[in-house]
């Protein structure tokens, strides 16, 4: 446990941080569990549309520091990509 006031205060907002990324991972997961589930079932239109939805959630954990610009690229190129082979 934290004894000095500024580490009692660390501490608090580390607790407020972990929350808030947590919360930015699942709904970036969330999103890209849905579009691929899209992209099995063969739906090219839904899929294109959830694509947009990811890539919003990825730019937000972005520029809340949550993940790296490179990581965020990186998913979306790769899930576009799935999309381009769907027939």
């Amino acid at each position: 446990m934290p004894i000095t006031r500024g580490a009692k205060k660390a501490l608090r907002q580390s607790l407020k941080k972990r929350n808030f990324n947590r919360a930015r991972k699942d709904g970036v997961s969330t999103a890209t569990k849905s579009l691929k589930k899209l992209i099995e079932e063969g739906k090219k239109k839904d899929a294109q549309k959830a694509l947009s939805l990811v890539q919003k959630a990825l730019d937000k954990a972005v520029k809340g520091k949550t993940i790296t610009k490179n990581t965020a690229s990186r998913k979306k190129s790769r899930l576009s990509k799935m999309i381009k082979k769907i027939a």
